[in-house]
């Protein structure tokens, strides 16, 4: 996967040194193309890390990729139900255990028009306030122009600059011990987004908008292909 990588894109790995070479890490990153998870993992493994990811059911039950994602002891999630509580122990788990956990914050890519980071989910700061493993922000900015958001045809050329920006640790020790306090969560996921959404300013040389988009006060699904669904 990696040569065809290489082959679509030209990376630009930045901040590598903010990365911890071993213990339990948990990486929070933008989402703003399926292609992401690709090369977040690109950056990450050449950098010495093997992550795990928290990914959507449906993804482990496509034949043969959901295979190597299940050996890859990879950690599926059936998103918005009850069972998605079950993602987030196996998580902790494997923080636990030492190991490195990639988490997308938003559950989705995002939906704001300009692809700026949207208000996410809980999850990350539950994770984070469970375990207290340092979260490494990590901006990425490019997958989209490989594979546009929602679409299957990649851009093969000319090559694509991707850049991976990973930053120092989010400070969240203000929150510790609060798991059961909703604004406590809120706080801190928001924390979390803030510093990504500062991270891509500087890297994209624009300024964000001053409220990001909340999903919880639009009509849009949730989750899935909205656009196709709007077309419908």
């Amino acid at each position: 996967m990696i040569p065809i990588l290489n082959a679509v894109s030209k990376h630009v790995w930045e901040g590598a040194e903010n990365i911890p070479a071993t213990g339990p890490v948990i990486i929070a990153s933008n989402h703003v193309s399926y292609a992401d998870v690709l090369f977040l993992t690109q950056f990450l493994y050449l950098n010495g890390r093997a992550p795990r990811y928290i990914g959507k059911k449906s993804l482990f039950e496509i034949p043969i990729i959901g295979r190597i994602l299940y050996a890859a002891e990879q950690i599926p999630v059936d998103r918005e139900s009850q069972d998605a509580s079950r993602a987030l122990d196996y998580a902790v788990a494997c923080l636990m255990a030492g190991h490195m956990v990639g988490v997308y914050p938003e559950g989705t890519l995002t939906r704001d028009e300009n692809l700026w980071p949207m208000v996410a989910k809980t999850g990350i700061a539950r994770l984070s306030i469970l375990t207290q493993a340092p979260v490494i922000p990590v901006a990425a900015w490019g997958p989209q122009k490989v594979l546009s958001p929602y679409s299957k045809k990649l851009h093969i050329w000319p090559r694509t600059k991707v850049i991976y920006r990973a930053g120092t640790p989010i400070d969240l020790s203000r929150w510790y011990g609060k798991i059961d306090d909703p604004s406590a969560l809120a706080e801190a996921t928001a924390e979390v987004m803030r510093t990504l959404t500062n991270m891509l300013e500087e890297i994209r040389g624009e300024k964000a908008p001053e409220f990001p988009f909340d999903p919880h006060q639009s009509d849009l699904p949730r989750t899935g292909n909205f656009k196709k669904r709007k077309k419908q």
